[in-house]
C-alpha cells in the first residue's frame, strides 16, 4: 500500500531503439568487466571475527561500493573509473566471506555485513559517504540506511529484494548463471585467502537468502532524511517485476529508475548508460561529506 506522504518517481531509461510488444529479453551471455584501476591504498579491518578487506583510489567525496552476492569488489571495474573521472573517492569493499575478506565462524547475514561497512567506514574515518549497491550489496546498504541513516549520505540500490516475495520463481535455474557462476567462483579462487572455499562462500549465502531478507513495509519506511534511489532492470532475472515499485513506495521519497531491456546485470551489459544513471543520482542535491 502506498504511503499518503510518499512520492514515488519512476523514470525508464531506454537502452535501444526498438522494443518488442512483448516486451524486450535481456542479453543473455556477459561482457568481460574491466580490471580495476590501480588502487591508491588497501587494508583491512576485523569486524565480528572476520577480516574485512577494502581498498580506495580517486581524490573527493567518498562513495562506497557494494557488489553482489558470491562475487567481489572487482564486480566494479566498468563504474569504478566513470566515478574517479567525476571527481570522487571510490571505496571499495569486499563482503564478509567474498573476495578477500574471510567469512568468520558467525552464519552470514544482512546486518552483519552492514556493521562490516560501518567498521570500514570508522577504520577510514568516514562519518558519512554515498553508497552504491548491487544485488546483495543493495540490500546491505538498505540494511545501512534502515539502522544507522546518519552515516549514508545518499544510497542507489540497484537489483534488490528486501523480503522472500521479491525473488522470482526458478530464480536459482537462471539461464544466465551458466555465464556468470564459473567466472564468480574464478573470481574468487584468485583473490581468497582459501581459494578451496567458493563452496563454502556459496552454501552459506544459500542458507542465507532462505530466509533473508525479510523486512516489513514499516521497516523500511524507518529510512527518512536519506535520498535513496532504487533501481533495476525491468527484466531482472531474480527479482519480481513488481517489487522495485514496492520497495519505492515503502521508503518516504525514494525514487524508482527502471532499465528498460536490461536485467540484473545491467552494470555490465549496459555500463555506460548505468554510469550515466549513476552519476546524475550523485550530482542532485550536493556530494557527499567526506568528514
Amino acid at each position: 500500500m502506498k504511503r499518503p506522504h510518499a512520492t514515488l518517481f519512476a523514470i525508464v531509461i531506454a537502452l535501444t531503439a526498438n522494443v518488442s510488444a512483448a516486451g524486450p529479453q535481456p542479453a543473455q551471455s556477459i561482457p568481460a568487466v574491466p580490471a580495476l584501476p590501480v588502487l591508491a591504498s588497501e587494508g583491512a579491518v576485523v569486524s565480528a571475527g572476520a577480516r574485512i578487506w577494502f581498498g580506495t583510489v580517486g581524490k573527493g567525496p567518498p562513495i562506497i561500493l557494494l557488489h553482489g552476492g558470491l562475487s567481489s569488489s572487482r564486480g566494479w571495474g566498468a563504474q569504478v573509473p566513470a566515478l574517479v573521472g567525476a571527481g570522487y573517492r571510490v571505496v571499495l569493499i569486499d563482503s564478509r566471506g567474498h573476495g578477500r575478506s574471510t567469512l568468520g565462524t558467525r552464519p552470514l547475514s544482512y546486518e552483519l555485513m552492514a556493521r562490516d561497512v560501518t567498521a570500514v567506514m570508522d577504520a577510514l574515518a568516514l562519518r558519512r559517504a554515498a553508497i552504491v549497491g548491487w544485488s546483495d550489496g543493495a540490500i546491505i546498504g538498505l540494511v545501512l540506511a534502515m539502522r544507522n541513516s546518519r552515516r549514508v549520505d545518499r544510497l542507489y540500490a540497484f537489483g534488490a529484494n528486501m523480503d522472500q516475495h521479491g525473488v522470482r520463481d526458478g530464480a536459482a535455474q537462471a539461464p544466465i548463471l551458466q555465464d556468470v557462476g564459473p567466472r564468480l567462483a574464478a573470481d574468487h579462487a584468485e583473490l581468497s585467502r582459501d581459494p578451496q572455499g567458493f563452496a563454502t562462500l556459496h552454501q552459506a549465502v544459500r542458507t542465507m537468502q532462505r530466509t533473508q531478507p525479510d523486512y516489513r513495509a514499516s521497516q523500511l519506511a524507518a529510512i527518512r532524511g536519506v535520498p535513496v534511489t532504487i533501481a533495476d532492470g525491468a527484466q531482472d532475472e531474480f527479482i519480481t517485476a513488481a517489487h522495485p515499485a514496492y520497495l519505492a513506495r515503502a521508503i518516504p521519497a525514494a525514487k524508482l529508475e527502471i532499465f528498460a531491456n536490461a536485467g540484473h546485470f545491467a552494470p555490465w551489459q549496459h555500463a555506460a548508460t548505468f554510469n550515466r544513471a549513476l552519476l546524475a543520482f550523485l550530482g542532485k542535491g550536493g556530494r557527499p561529506s567526506s568528514k
